[in-house]
């Protein structure tokens, strides 16, 4: 697999650090999960399956292996110490100066290990005037002005679905990771990543930014291009309580849906601006969508080239069949489902370890082949310090 003979540690906990290193793992990487005595919290948050493993952890955690270590005593905070001169990439998520604070921080790393790639995801970066404010996805996104932009029927901010800060965190991270290494192998030398989950949420707004950078205002959101704007770029409703979307606003959608529908006389309307203009077009799609089901529409749709799609709830969306031929969903021996491989190769595809790592089940085999004394060992399984 591409990342065959790399060595991850990871000391991060949530999700934007652990996506990132389970992907890393699915492509060959020996990603060792580095845990408190109490473990990733997530292994006790959310929904279990019947092996009592939660749904988010096996989700984030397949294919690691997990040590656990006290980094506050001296003698895990030497195993760790150890253990990173053989590593070539480690993760944490702790807010600025926490790694310093434990003997553990970039400088300490890469005197040990030059060619160590040092990836730290913050909420808002090591620096800044915000930089050691407390924030999980939904205060990034506030601060971001995305939230601002998911407004509820009464137009009102309201919970964003969709972790997006932690992911798209977890994604640039993983691409500046893969660069430090690129550039690592005609260099010899590693680097240090400042991975703020603000600055990569806002990084990926360049298509809903038009008000802001042109117009100097913030966007109002129910007449913008992306928010509803266009009667050809929203979901309505159907006969059964249930919706579709329309997707795409191009000229040729609009020709084909109205003609179809016997309303020609809109198309010079659906093909205007975002906003008011578009108000007699939705009218017309809201009364015209509401005569029928859900999946009758799809039915209808089916070989019209427009941008359609039925709304689905997550549990349709992911027993499509289109998702079974990807592989986007699978399931292990036990029968317990997990996510997919979103990334294929034709050469040296990934593979799914499906297990999720035991609390501290390889423990004494990793630091074993870090070089670290066996009487160290075992007072670090053992706790003491």
């Amino acid at each position: 697999m591409k990342l065959d003979g790399l060595r991850v540690l990871d000391l991060s906990m949530f999700l934007p650090g652990p996506h990132l290193t389970m992907m890393m793992a699915d492509h060959g990487a020996d990603v060792i999960k580095v845990e408190p005595p109490a473990g990733e919290p997530v292994r006790n948050v959310g929904y279990k399956t019947d092996d009592g493993v939660s749904v988010w952890f096996r989700n984030t955690h397949r294919g690691k292996r997990s040590i656990v270590l006290d980094l506050k005593s001296d003698t895990g905070r030497s195993a760790f110490l150890k253990l990173a001169e053989t590593a070539d990439v480690f993760v944490e998520a702790f807010r600025p100066g926490v790694m310093d604070r434990l003997g553990i921080g970039y400088e300490e790393l890469s005197a040990r290990n030059p060619g160590i790639v040092y990836v730290s995801i913050s909420a808002f970066g090591q620096t800044g005037p915000e930089a050691m404010r407390p924030a999980h996805d939904l205060a990034i996104q506030a601060l971001a002005g995305t939230a601002s932009l998911n407004l509820g029927a009464d137009g009102q901010p309201t919970n964003p679905n969709m972790p997006v800060a932690d992911i798209a965190a977890s994604l640039m991270a993983l691409s500046a990771t893969l660069m430090a290494l690129l550039k690592r192998e005609k260099t010899g030398q590693g680097d240090y990543i400042d991975m703020s989950m603000q600055d990569a949420l806002m990084a990926w707004l360049p298509n809903v930014t038009g008000p802001v950078f042109a117009e100097n205002r913030a966007p109002d959101v129910q007449n913008e291009r992306s928010f509803g704007g266009y009667a050809f770029f929203r979901p309505y409703r159907t006969s059964d309580g249930k919706y579709i979307a329309l997707g795409g606003v191009e000229h040729k959608f609009v020709e084909t849906l109205l003609t179809a529908l016997e309303r020609p006389d809109l198309i010079p309307a659906a093909k205007g601006p975002p906003g008011p203009g578009q108000q007699p077009v939705k009218e017309f799609l809201t009364e015209t969508f509401l005569q029928r089901t859900r999946d009758e529409w799809e039915a209808w749709f089916n070989g019209r080239d427009v941008c359609f799609a039925p709304v689905l709830d997550l549990h349709e969306a992911f027993h499509r069949p289109h998702v079974a031929a990807r592989e986007m969903l699978t399931r292990d021996e036990e029968g317990n489902l997990h996510i997919g491989l979103p990334i294929k190769f034709r050469n040296e595809p990934g593979k799914l370890d499906f297990k999720p790592p035991e609390l501290g089940e390889h423990t004494r085999d990793v630091l074993r082949e870090s070089g670290v004394p066996e009487a160290d060992i075992e007072t670090v399984v053992r706790g003491r310090k």
